[in-house]
Parts: structure tokens; C-alpha cells; sequence
């Protein structure tokens, strides 16, 4: 037998996590994938990628992987289908499709995608079919919009610091993500800076992540409280002269209106709310004051609260009190989102958008299929859905009730995906889907500042088509095809994209292996004033104005505070819920990706809830125990890991498992709400109050 002949071939990373990092992939033969690497020569990626990418073959190899496509012939949710053509299972679509717009209007008809895949061609060509036939607009609320409106707040524009300047920083502030598991590259400049610089690395979190065991100034605080510390750091900057004022005076709004607000803001105030004690924010304070070279890394997990906006906005007021972003390895940096510039126009038939239609909230899925008169936005009945790159039945908020609206009869429901998902197995046809290196796909980074093309380097099994041509497929069959973009290429659509935006073309894209977009340093560090008319930043914002593209606001936005605050609106633990919640992500999953794979399955062993041993010994919970966890939403029954890591009266669970793993059959988001987030909506999925009781080995859920 001849030797088997490997090739390394450029990609780049296509889940939803900030890094998008550059890759090299091995190709055994021309048909299966070996090891995946980082891409040493991209300056961000600097060859490190997380473990679960790296054994990337597991999955895309995966035995369960769907393959052809199926009609449902059992009761929904039995996950009894039969193999169809793909020709018949389009046809059908189609024809439910056009029954339904016959009886309701096209509206009824919901296209409902995310982040499965973040390629801009295989992510958003959906849209162009909903803009084509006038379908409901899907606003993308689950993630982003509490972070991003409350960075936008403040700077007026989607972009901070080349995140690089974090080797040549003096201090590295990751604030409210667990960068470990979660975009790991984080931590290669952030340890780069504390080897070559001696800089000192400071982590705010609601646990000890293992990135918290990396820092040098570990700061433990109560969810949702980031707005409490943020405001008693900045009171000390004014306090002991830190402050500064020359560079406030020229770049600012109004300090000395927040200077006269946070007066009362001590850090003792914020020890009662935050639980940090008042000595360690002090040393916090003026180590950031007397740092001129101050990082800020904001991530997203501190924003997924109900005033996550809020502590977005103060956490990133703090390094203009202090002046940091005059220095390189200084500022602040969420995402470069905002840096791209793209003209969609083909990918997503922006040319045929009619803004009259009405856009529904993803989070709020549940009440929507129920038929919730609001959240429908005034309009018919959603009957019908197309899903790509997402899992709704397991990720969505309120799991309760978006169970019972999958469950509807009168519910068509037609899913394109990788594995018999949750949501797949509650369609009526299930459509087998490629993997990122089986198709062609254009990526930008938000994490950094490159752009990268992916192509197909496998064959695909089976039966398995990308999301581009599922979504011309249908077109055709709907009758809206003569978009130009649903007739090109994914390769053509890239190229036409690239040269639209002022980015080149595709083939000096693939010269290059990758672009790197990063604007200026003047640029990146609003030297030039801020992207606000008057060049100043907000730390006043009105937030109704803030420069969201959002159909409206959303939530109590009148009641948001004018100042960085403790805006007091989360689920607080009472005398009926005395713990607090939060579901964070884990180490080896991506949400609901890779809980199919066996390494990451084995690493994270089972679905459970930390608790501290002295809350534990109060319940007389032991490790191990079954545990019960509950608020008025549902009820999940985990396993007790005891851990000493959080504030008292601080339960964590993390990862979201499927829900048939868990005891019961009900998920983590049974428990977490879907009422919108002021102030452009989101999911507060770690703002939860909870009771928590021991069960007994006999307790039947």
C-alpha cells in the first residue's frame, strides 16, 4: 500500500468566537483532514489555535454526521425520518413555503440563522432569499447588540486598539470573558507582554476561569455588578489626582459631570454591590492610573446581563478617565467589527431589502412560535421556518416555550444542518449540509483585523450541499432567482464582494493567505476625536441615539442611568431564589458545536453546577449529588461540582449541553429569560435567580 500523501493547505477558522484564526490544515490524499494548526506568519494567530479546532477531523469525520436528506414520518420530536431526493425534499419546501404565504402573507415565513458558521456567504446569503420574497427580517439579538450598543455608547464606532498592542502593554485588563477557553489568542499577547515587558495582567470575572489563575490581579465580583466596579475605579482616578485632565478636557463630554456623579461611588459602595473588597479596588484603581500603557480587553460575558450595555459603556469610560488611549499598548478593544466596510449588496440582496417589513427577534423565538401578539410585531402567525447555523430548540432563551411552539402542528419547519440536532429532530425535513472545509467562504475577524478565505479542501460526504446552494435551490423554486447572486458562484460572490468594498480581488487575497485591515494607529486610538460629530466620547450617552442598526430599542431604555452606573435591573437573588446564575460557556464546546465529538464530550463528562462548598454544606448538598435548579422558567437537574472559585451565593453552570444529556430532558436555557435587554435587545443568559435543592437517589425528575 503506498504511503498516504499529506498537504498543508491555508483556511481559516469559521465558528463564532473573535479569534477567526488563520489555520493550516492537513490533507491526507486529497479527501480526509489531519492535524489543524495556527498559522504561525499571521501576527495575531501567532500559530496557537484551541484544542477542540485542532482535532477538527473528529468532527468533520464524525460517524453521526447527517448525509442525505430526510422527511419526517413520526410525531415531531421522535426522530423517526425517511431518506428523500434532494430534489423531492426542496420541492416540498417550496410548496409549504408558497402554502403558507398563500394563507398568512409572506411574512409568515421566518428565516432564522446565526453563527454556525461565521462565513459571510454561507452565513448571510439567507438573507437574500428573505429580501427577495418579502419574508419576516430576522434581528440578530442573542450575542452581540448588549456589548456592542454599550461600547458604541461611548465611542460612536465599532473598533478600539490594534488588539496586538496587548505584547506591548503594561498591564492587560480582560475584563468579563474567560479568554482561555474562549478566544485563546487573547492570552498569547496578553503572556507575551507580562514575558517580554514585565507587564502585570488584571482579570475581572464572576469565577475563577482558568484565565483568572493566570492573573496577577485576580478581581472576583457578583454578576452584573461590573457597572459598580468600573464607577469606584474611576472614582479613585479623580480622587487621587489619576485623572486625566488634560486629555478629559479635549476628548470628553462631560467629565466634570462625572466627576460630581461618581462622588458617592466609593469603593466601599461598590464592595456592598460587587462583594470585592474595597482594598483591592483601590490597588486596582491606581494601578491602572499610574499605568500609562493600560489594556482594556472587553469581552462579551459581563454584557449578557440586563444592564450589560450599562457596564459595557463604564467598563470602557475607565482608560479616558486615566488617558490610556494616547499610548500604544494603551485604549481599549471589544471589536473590529465595525472596520470592514463591506458592500453586501450580492450576498445578501440588499437591493431588494423593503424596510417596511417587519423584523422579529431571534431571542425571542419562543414567545414568537406562541403566537405572543408583541413579539410577532403586530403581524400573522409564524407558520413556517427556514434554519440555518443555528440550534434554537437547546440555545435559545426560555426553553420551555420554545419547545411547546416547535411542537406546533401547524408549524412547518425545514432545518440545514451537520448532526440530528435538537432543533433538526423537531423538523419535518432535515437537509444534510457541508462543513467549512468542503465550501468556499470569505471570513472577516472581530477579534482582530484580518481577512481570510476559506476553501473547499475535502470532498463532502454523501449528499451533503453548502448553505449557498440550498438557498438558490429554493429561490429558483420560489420563483425569485433572477438576483444575480443567486446565480454566481460561492467563488464569484466572494471576488464581486472583495472588489466592491475596495478589498481587491479573490486571487490576491489567496496570494496573500490573509489581509490585515487594521486602521492607522491615529485612527485606532481616536486621536483624531472620536466618531461622534463633535470628536468627543460619550460619558453621557443618550441612548435612544446611539448608532445601533437595530428596526427599534427595546427593553426600559428610558430608565437607563445618563452616567456610568450599578444600573440595579438584573434578577436579583431573593428569599425565594437565593442564588444567582450564570451559564457560562465551556472550554471544549462552542454553544451547541462540538458536543457531538467524543475529546470534547470526554473533557467536559457530564452537565453540572458549581456551587460553593459553604453554600453546599448549608443545603447538605456533597460533590456529586444530583441537584435540582429552578425559577419560575423550568427546573434542570446537573451534578454538584464544589468549588470555593465565586462569591457566595453564586451557582455556574457551564456549556450548553443538549438537552436530552441532562436528567429530565431539560436544558440549561430552561431557566434563562427572553425578555429583551435595553437598549436594542439581546439575551441576558447570565442573569438568572435560582433556587437550588439536593435530590435524593430516588427523586424522579
Amino acid at each position: 500500500m503506498p504511503a498516504a500523501s499529506t498537504r498543508l493547505h491555508a483556511s481559516a477558522c469559521p465558528h463564532d468566537c473573535p479569534s477567526t484564526c488563520a489555520l493550516e490544515v492537513e490533507v491526507v490524499d486529497g479527501t480526509r483532514i489531519g492535524r489543524l494548526r495556527g498559522a504561525a506568519d499571521n501576527s495575531y494567530t501567532a500559530g496557537v489555535i484551541c484544542a477542540k479546532v485542532a482535532r477538527y477531523a473528529e468532527r468533520i469525520h464524525h460517524p453521526d454526521r447527517l448525509t442525505r436528506p430526510l422527511r419526517r414520518t413520526g410525531p415531531k420530536g421522535s426522530g423517526r425520518f425517511e431518506p428523500i431526493s434532494w430534489d423531492d425534499a426542496l420541492d416540498i419546501v417550496a410548496e409549504r413555503f408558497l402554502e403558507a404565504e398563500r394563507r398568512f402573507g409572506a411574512e409568515t415565513v421566518w428565516p432564522y440563522h446565526y453563527a454556525g458558521t461565521m462565513g459571510l456567504v454561507q452565513r448571510d446569503g439567507l438573507n437574500r432569499l428573505r429580501h427577495a420574497k418579502r419574508y419576516s427580517g430576522f434581528f440578530s439579538t442573542i450575542c452581540t447588540n448588549p456589548a456592542w450598543s454599550g461600547l458604541i455608547a461611548g465611542t460612536g464606532r465599532l473598533a478600539g486598539a490594534d488588539p496586538r498592542e496587548m505584547a506591548r502593554s503594561d498591564l492587560v485588563v480582560i475584563w468579563g470573558t474567560n479568554a482561555v477557553a474562549t478566544q485563546v489568542n487573547v492570552m498569547t499577547h496578553a503572556i507575551r507582554a507580562r514575558k517580554e515587558r514585565g507587564a502585570k495582567i488584571a482579570v475581572v470575572d464572576v469565577y475563577r476561569t482558568p484565565t483568572m489563575e493566570q492573573a496577577d490581579l485576580p478581581l472576583l465580583i457578583r454578576p452584573g455588578t461590573d457597572g459598580a466596579l468600573a464607577c469606584a475605579v474611576m472614582h479613585v482616578l479623580f480622587r487621587d489626582g489619576l485623572a486625566d485632565r488634560a486629555y478629559l478636557a479635549s476628548y470628553a463630554d462631560d467629565p466634570a459631570g462625572l466627576e460630581a456623579h461618581l462622588a458617592g461611588r466609593t469603593p466601599a459602595w461598590a464592595e456592598a454591590i460587587t462583594g470585592l473588597p474595597a482594598a483591592d479596588i483601590e490597588d486596582f484603581a491606581r494601578l491602572v492610573g499610574r499605568t500609562p500603557r493600560s489594556f482594556f480587553r472587553l469581552g462579551y460575558g459581563f454584557t449578557r446581563s440586563r444592564n450589560g450595555a450599562v457596564n459595557m459603556h463604564a467598563a470602557s469610560c475607565i482608560p479616558v478617565v486615566s488617558g490610556a488611549w494616547q499610548h500604544e499598548g494603551g485604549g481599549a478593544f471589544h471589536s473590529n467589527s465595525g472596520i470592514y466596510r463591506w458592500n453586501k449588496t450580492l450576498i445578501e440582496g440588499l437591493d431588494r431589502r423593503d424596510p417596511t417589513v417587519r423584523m422579529l427577534d431571534q431571542s425571542r423565538i419562543g414567545p414568537i412560535l406562541e403566537g405572543d401578539v408583541d413579539a410577532l410585531a403586530g403581524g400573522p402567525p409564524v407558520t413556517a421556518l427556514l434554519i440555518q447555523n443555528t440550534n434554537p430548540v437547546t440555545v435559545a432563551p426560555d426553553q420551555t416555550r420554545v419547545r411547546r411552539g416547535f411542537g406546533r402542528d401547524d408549524l412547518f419547519v425545514c432545518v440545514h444542518e451537520q448532526f440530528m440536532t435538537e432543533t433538526a429532530r423537531m423538523a419535518d425535513i432535515v437537509l444534510p449540509a457541508t462543513m467549512f472545509l468542503e465550501h468556499d467562504d470569505l471570513y472577516q475577524a472581530g477579534g482582530n483585523q484580518h481577512i481570510l478565505f476559506g476553501p473547499a479542501l475535502v470532498p463532502a460526504p454523501g449528499e451533503c450541499r453548502p448553505n449557498h446552494a440550498v438557498v438558490g435551490a429554493l429561490a429558483t423554486r420560489l420563483g425569485v432567482d433572477d438576483h444575480p447572486g443567486f446565480r454566481m458562484s460561492e467563488r464569484e460572490l466572494i471576488d464581486a464582494t472583495l472588489r466592491n468594498s475596495g478589498w481587491g480581488s479573490l486571487e490576491e487575497l489567496e496570494r496573500a493567505r490573509f489581509l490585515d485591515v487594521q486602521p492607522d494607529f491615529r485612527t485606532a486610538h481616536y486621536l483624531d476625536g472620536f466618531a461622534w460629530p463633535d470628536g468627543r466620547f460619550r460619558l453621557k450617552p443618550d441612548w435612544p441615539s446611539v448608532p445601533y442598526a437595530a428596526p427599534s430599542t427595546f427593553g426600559p431604555v428610558a430608565a437607563m442611568p445618563r452616567f456610568p452606573d450599578h444600573w440595579a435591573v438584573i434578577e436579583e437573588a431573593d428569599a425565594e431564589h437565593p442564588f444567582r446564575l450564570v451559564t457560562a460557556p465551556a472550554r471544549h464546546f462552542l454553544n451547541t458545536s462540538f458536543t457531538e465529538t467524543p475529546g470534547s464530550q470526554a473533557r467536559e463528562k457530564q452537565p453540572s453546577l458549581l456551587l460553593h462548598p459553604e453554600d453546599a454544606t448549608a443545603l447538605a448538598i456533597a460533590e456529586g449529588d444530583r441537584v435540582e435548579v429552578a425559577n419560575g422558567r423550568g427546573e434542570v437537574i446537573l451534578r454538584a461540582r464544589l468549588f470555593d472559585g465565586m462569591r457566595r451565593g453564586v451557582v455556574i453552570a457551564e456549556s450548553i449541553w443538549p438537552n436530552d444529556a441532562h436528567e429530565g430532558g431539560r436544558g440549561i436555557n430552561s431557566l434563562t429569560g427572553a425578555d429583551a435587554v435595553a437598549p436594542f435587545g439581546g439575551a441576558a443568559f447570565h442573569d438568572n435567580h435560582v433556587r437550588v435543592r439536593g435530590l435524593a437517589l430516588c427523586d424522579v425528575a
